[in-house]
């Protein structure tokens, strides 16, 4: 999801790109540890910081919906002061700089794991069921739910381009069978490598953050010369790709080092910090861009601000996926029976939240109160909403229950 056009002007939404939205998962598995005993104790915080993400998900949604900065199928078109620009538009870029680019590292980590355990041909039906069925039905009946009876549009004829498109935020199960199918794939054409030749374990060290870091920025922004941000092709916003590609395959070596394990509790905070501190210098790098009128320019080409802001978001990317990481293995790793029937259901609210939040935001769209208070309270509202209706509805339909 675009959320930088905001610093502009709301750009105009297509149908083709209306449900665009670079948030959501079928992130991990059971989740293993892979310690030196190579033990199967269940990895709670993991689970965690998958329900933590989904979470965000359907806040950052309403954030769109009340904003209008970025892309969603509904829009309140709300008049923002100052202060509310600085906040969502603050909120909306650090956010998408990390979240969607951690659960690409964390499932590179369990593909990894999941393909060790099963094989190559059990795993590409357990990723294709788990992964893609869904798509299937969001693609299918979901979206068209949402524009024909929710949002009352009217019907055009059938598109096979605009299909291909109307994955909505189920774009990232498309993205991970995508990757874990090209996984498959070199997995089996490779040979065992000659001893001695074996990559180095990984270690959280500074100068691997940095060397990370850098990577990342120099690709988003070689790829943003061809697709700034704001575009998509089938739904996939290439532009964040960068991210989503590398963290995905540092994912997959860091299952047989344990990287996660090694990010300590003190070294997470300071990544955390240094991430919140951020702030400033990207306060500074959207000032000079709006004061010299070449906000434009922070979405791509051949431009310093876009090589700034590629570089700033990088480091969103790794410090806050490190952080949280360190911090939620050391203060989350346990869950209460309500945690973990929350955890259970955050595929299905990341599926189905959005035939939930929409007519809700529609509902109170007169409501008259200041918009991050508004925000707020539809949060408070539709984000207990969306896990009540998987819960007690939509995981207890037969077909349903076999896929989520």
């Amino acid at each position: 999801m675009c959320y930088l056009n905001c610093l502009t002007k709301p750009f105009s939404i297509e149908r083709r790109n209306l449900q665009n939205g670079n948030e959501g998962c079928r992130l991990v598995e059971t989740a293993t540890s892979n310690d030196a005993t190579k033990s199967k104790e269940r990895l709670f915080y993991i689970d965690n910081l998958r329900l933590f993400v989904i979470v965000l998900v359907v806040a950052i949604h309403l954030a769109v919906t009340i904003s209008g900065l970025g892309s969603w199928y509904y829009q309140y078109g709300t008049y923002l002061d100052t202060l509310s620009t600085v906040w969502f538009a603050f909120y909306m870029t650090f956010t998408q700089g990390y979240f969607m680019g951690l659960l690409f590292l964390i499932s590179g980590y369990f593909v990894a794991s999941s393909y060790s355990r099963k094989g190559a041909g059990r795993f590409t039906w357990d990723r294709f069921k788990r992964l893609m069925i869904p798509t299937l039905i969001f693609m299918i009946a979901l979206t068209p739910f949402i524009q024909y009876v929710e949002l009352g549009m009217k019907p055009s004829g059938f598109n096979v381009i605009d299909f291909l498109g109307d994955t909505g935020p189920m774009w990232f199960a498309a993205a991970l069978f995508g990757f874990s199918l090209i996984y498959v794939l070199v997995k089996l054409g490779s040979r065992r490598p000659v001893e001695g030749t074996e990559n180095k374990p990984l270690k959280p060290t500074l100068s691997f953050a940095i060397s990370l870091i850098l990577i990342i920025a120099v690709s988003a922004f070689l790829i943003r010369i061809a697709q700034p941000i704001g575009t998509s092709i089938f739904n996939f916003q290439l532009c964040y790709f960068a991210s989503y590609v590398i963290l995905f395959i540092v994912g997959l070596m860091a299952y047989k080092s344990n990287l996660f394990a090694k990010i300590s509790y003190r070294t997470a905070k300071r990544w955390i910090i240094a991430a919140l501190l951020t702030f400033f210098p990207w306060l500074l790098l959207v000032g000079i861009a709006r004061a010299s009128g070449t906000t434009s320019e922070l979405l791509g080409g051949l431009t310093w601000q876009s090589a700034a802001f590629s570089l700033w978001e990088s480091f969103i990317a790794v410090s806050v996926s490190f952080g949280l990481i360190g911090v939620f293995r050391e203060k989350f790793n346990r869950q209460s029976k309500l945690v973990k029937t929350l955890s259970d259901n955050s595929f299905a609210v990341y599926m189905f939240h959005p035939i939930i939040i929409i007519p809700v935001t529609i509902l109170l769209s007169s409501l008259a109160l200041y918009p991050v208070a508004k925000w707020l309270l539809l949060c408070l509202i539709c984000i207990p909403l969306c896990f009540a209706a998987t819960y007690f509805i939509f995981r207890r339909i037969p077909l349903l229950k076999r896929v989520l």
